[in-house]
């Protein structure tokens, strides 16, 4: 099965920048669709961005602008790169993957049957 690591969290100023790395090991194919996911203590988690097999992506309105979700194939790796961050984007930062070439409903965080642990992302004012 899909193994998924998270990476790339730190603390940072508002304003500031910074990108979440999710590499993927023990990949089947490429047809997934790839989602992040963001929680904060007694919070649900909340959708964050998705990109599905052909690259098409989409991002909730909280961070619209300002996020950026990519991979790269070759390197069975997702990205998230984070600009103007603020303090309520502070969370810890999941990835998720379900096989599917498309992403429906990827607001839906039970329908991914692969999650990373986790990477923290602290952003100061």
């Amino acid at each position: 099965q899909v193994q998924l690591v998270e990476s790339g969290g730190g603390s940072v100023q508002a304003g500031g920048s910074l990108r979440l790395s999710c590499a993927a090991s023990r990949v089947p194919n490429r047809r997934l669709c790839m989602t992040w996911f963001r929680q904060i203590p007694e919070k649900a988690r909340a959708w964050v961005a998705s990109i599905d097999t052909d690259g098409r992506t989409g991002y909730a309105n909280s961070v619209k602008g300002r996020f950026t979700i990519s991979k790269d194939n070759a390197k069975n790796t997702l990205y998230l790169q984070m600009d103007s961050l603020k303090p309520e984007d502070t969370a810890m930062y999941y990835c998720a993957a379900v096989y599917s070439y498309s992403c429906y409903n990827p607001q839906r965080d039970e329908i991914y049957t692969h999650w990373g642990q986790g990477t923290q992302v602290t952003v100061s004012s």
